[in-house]
């Protein structure tokens, strides 16, 4: 073949059937077996990357075979099955100093967009790039810093986003509004923080792309729940002089309303109000949103339903969560003529859905001692097509409980379930309580039946109460097979019903069944209480093995566990009985210090236990220090 001179800035090659492209990062690694050919046009890339420099001859067509299958790294140059001429091609980077200085920068920008809206030409377009921005002429464009941005993102390049934004702040040139907050919202949701930084020190020198990147980077924080960030990146704001649009206010606002600063809250707003900033309807109700809400919750709810009467003259209807923050914010203060007021408005205005709110009445009314509100507020959630919730049922069933006794909760309870209300697995268990509190144990076993047949059947405090009412009966076989069955289905004891069933086997003397019980507790990591301690230690009283009963007691003091009475009756006996005069002389002193009042008997048994002792100055400290508390009368009893 007759070839031409070689240029300096050109190198020759004669195509083969198969050969390789060597680029500045990788060499092109020849593969036999293609499936599917591609062709591509390298002409008009010849055209506007100098670096890149092509020979052909009459074809201008180079048919680029790869398998489907092959690396993204390594493509194959194939002869087509025609006869067409010898492709001579050069496919190595230049120096920059090899880059035509007649090239225009418009060129570039082109042809690097072409590149880049080609997935299987994208990576090597940023190669292009790099390249690219060592001509002094090249001046990258936002159309294709667009398409290379969305690359970079798409590609997981968190790097080299900030690398190409650095390099932007030479050009003095940013990408478009959108692509900028695209970015800083992708670099938050990835939780590449300090790349976000980056950007944000880029972005300052465009006053406009600057004020939506920072309303992003704050909306993408408040997502988190990273509210000090948010706080953060708007002092960043105002330190790099600039000023913050009406979205910008509510980002800090929600900020410092969800850390309880409603100080800087109103602050903002008065803020934003004073520089007549231009704010869409939504977001001026968003605003007064945080800040009536921010307000009710600091305990300032007369000052929010000001800014809420404000609101409504302003023309800026509230909407259902506004209400709902009044009336909770006036029902937590108790004052029960405004929240009426705002619950009927809002009630006018059908604006009651949120049930957070009718708990808050329900709480309000039951603090007050007004009962038979609590039913209004149940009856109007039905009227609002709302259902009443298993809390709601259960507060009700409580409040009459602690305000008008069991029987009358009771009563209570078959009414609304008589009008339609259904209770959950809470108010049953609060429902079983009250029954067996009472003695009417048949209703309650009959109310737990009912109540594992609609699936609520790992209730552990419906379990603790109809364990502890056999305990009260007698019926220890009933206990266990109920726990039998509450371990069958999945639901672990809990330390009420071990103390339950090892005082049921302490009463009836099965003392290896306690310590079973005991074994059993510890090895489920069930913390015992001061309950299960004075269990424990009463069964091995009993049994009299004593030295074990010192034993639980001291550990039971290393765990921080305090002397009540009942603890203190028990001891002292014992320690008397073994003679261990030291050890009771120390309980009776930390009962001095601890505040524990020392009964008749526990005054006179520790008197005579320390005067058999032959210890009659301990017995005169025992009389000076503590037998002023213990009357005659308790003393004879």
């Amino acid at each position: 073949m007759k070839r031409g001179p070689i240029s300096n800035t050109e190198f020759e090659f004669e195509a083969t059937p198969t050969m390789a492209i060597s680029t500045s990062e990788c060499s092109l690694a020849s593969i036999n077996n293609c499936r599917k050919p591609h062709k591509y046009n390298f002409t008009s890339v010849y055209k506007s990357l100098s670096f890149l420099s092509v020979s052909y001859t009459n074809s201008s067509v180079l048919h680029v075979s790869c398998s489907t299958t092959c690396s993204s790294d390594h493509q194959v140059l194939e002869e087509t099955p025609t006869d067409l001429p010898v492709v001579q091609l050069d496919f190595t980077f230049q120096e920059s100093q090899q880059v035509h200085q007649d090239q225009s920068s418009k060129n570039l920008n082109e042809t690097l967009c072409g590149l880049l809206q080609n997935p299987q030409t994208e990576k090597l377009a940023f190669e292009y790039y790099k390249k690219a921005r060592e001509n002094p002429e090249f001046r990258p464009e936002r159309s294709m810093l667009r398409l290379l941005f969305r690359y970079l993102e798409q590609s997981k390049n968190w790097d080299l986003i900030l690398l190409v934004f650095k390099d932007l702040e030479s050009y003095h040139v940013l990408p478009d509004a959108y692509t900028c907050s695209g970015l800083i919202t992708s670099c938050i949701s990835a939780r590449k923080f300090r790349v976000l930084q980056g950007l944000l020190d880029v972005v300052q020198f465009d006053s406009t792309i600057a004020i939506l990147a920072f309303d992003s980077a704050m909306k993408g924080y408040n997502k988190l729940h990273m509210f000090k960030c948010t706080i953060d990146v708007y002092d960043r704001m105002n330190s790099a002089g600039i000023f913050p649009n009406s979205e910008c206010y509510c980002q800090i606002m929600q900020a410092c309303g969800k850390i309880g600063d409603s100080e800087r809250v109103v602050q903002l707003f008065c803020e934003c109000q004073s520089r007549k900033l231009e704010t869409s309807p939504s977001v001026s109700r968003k605003m007064y949103k945080i800040l009536i809400d921010s307000l009710g919750k600091s305990g300032r709810a007369f000052e929010a339903l000001e800014y809420f009467r404000d609101m409504t003259k302003k023309g800026i209807v509230g909407d259902s969560f506004v209400y709902s923050s009044l009336i909770c914010s006036f029902a937590r203060k108790r004052e029960v003529k405004i929240a009426e007021e705002l619950f009927r408005e809002a009630g006018e205005k059908r604006m009651l859905r949120d049930p957070e709110l009718f708990l808050k009445l329900v709480l309000m009314y039951i603090e007050d001692g007004l009962m038979e509100k609590t039913l209004e507020v149940a009856r109007a959630m039905r009227m609002a097509n709302l259902k009443v919730s298993d809390c709601i049922f259960c507060t009700i069933v409580n409040g009459y409980s602690k305000r008008r006794g069991f029987r009358v909760a009771i009563r209570v309870y078959e009414k609304l379930v008589s009008e339609g209300f259904k209770p959950g697995q809470v108010t049953y268990a609060s429902i079983i309580n009250a029954h067996c509190q009472i003695g009417l144990y048949s209703e309650a076993e009959m109310l737990f039946s009912e109540m594992t047949q609609k699936g609520f059947d790992k209730c552990v405090v419906a379990y603790s109460s109809m364990v502890a009412m056999y305990g009260k009966t007698g019926r220890l076989n009933d206990a266990m097979k109920l726990v039998a069955k509450m371990k069958a289905r999945g639901c672990q004891p809990n330390v009420w019903i071990y103390n339950s069933l090892m005082d049921m086997h302490g009463r009836a003397k099965n003392f290896r069944q306690v310590e079973k019980l005991w074994k059993e507790m510890k090895r489920r990591k069930v913390a015992p209480d001061k309950v299960s301690y004075t269990t424990i230690i009463s069964a091995y009283n009993w049994s009299r093995e004593y030295d074990m009963c010192v034993r639980y007691y001291q550990e039971y003091r290393i765990n921080g566990g305090t002397i009540d009475k009942a603890m203190a009756g028990i001891m002292i006996g014992i320690f008397s009985k073994i003679s261990r005069i030291d050890e009771l002389v120390k309980l009776l002193q930390d009962m001095r210090s601890e505040g524990t009042p020392l009964d008749g008997r526990l005054y006179w048994s520790a008197s005579n236990a320390l005067r058999d002792a032959g210890l009659e100055n301990q017995a005169k400290w025992l009389q000076e220090n503590l037998g002023a508390r213990v009357t005659s009368r308790q003393v004879l009893c």
